[in-house]
């Protein structure tokens, strides 16, 4: 009877394993696609066009690419993963003093690297970890959905930024 249950619970746990492998799997794919794109049309922004804004009020090229990377590094503080981030004042601070082209670019190239680092090395008592979110409770994982959907936020502000100014995002060359 023992080793009956005890093949029985291997049978449950090794879906479980596998699910979390492939949940894991899933997200860096995802993150890392848009955060690419993101890194991509950074690139593909002409170093004179990093100031720019659409109108005034909002934020330039080169902050909205600052604030996503320096946010992204933020919010993996949020998660509690292993490291020194940035606090919300340093971001607002890098906005305006990070913003040029090979600045902004540098620092999304070393945000994606670290969620993706971070990322895969969490575990699943990690990710189930509650964190405070701003004086809201929260789990890890919830931060690095988060993070996710920051990314995909901002790349299609930028997207929209760049169809403004004349700019076709690269990707959609070969699609």
């Amino acid at each position: 009877m023992t080793s009956r249950r005890g093949f029985s619970l291997a049978l449950l746990a090794a879906p479980a394993a596998a699910q979390s492998n492939t949940a894991t799997s899933e997200y860096l794919w995802e993150f890392g696609y848009t955060a690419q794109h993101a890194i991509d049309l950074a690139k593909a922004f002409p170093a004179a066009k990093f100031a720019w804004k659409p109108v005034p009020g909002v934020r330039s090229v080169g902050e909205v690419f600052v604030h996503l990377g320096a946010g992204n590094l933020m919010l993996l503080g949020k998660a509690a993963a292993p490291g020194t981030w940035p606090d919300v004042k340093e971001i607002h601070d890098w906005e305006t003093t990070k913003a040029t082209r090979d600045q902004a670019i540098e620092l999304l190239v070393q945000s994606k690297a670290a969620v993706e680092k971070a990322y895969s090395g969490a575990g699943a008592a990690d990710l189930a970890k509650k964190v405070d979110f701003f004086g809201k409770p929260a789990t890890a994982n919830a931060i690095y959905l988060r993070i996710l959907a920051h990314t995909n936020e901002h790349l299609g502000q930028m997207i929209a930024y760049a169809r403004m100014a004349g700019i076709t995002p690269p990707w959609t060359k070969t699609e």
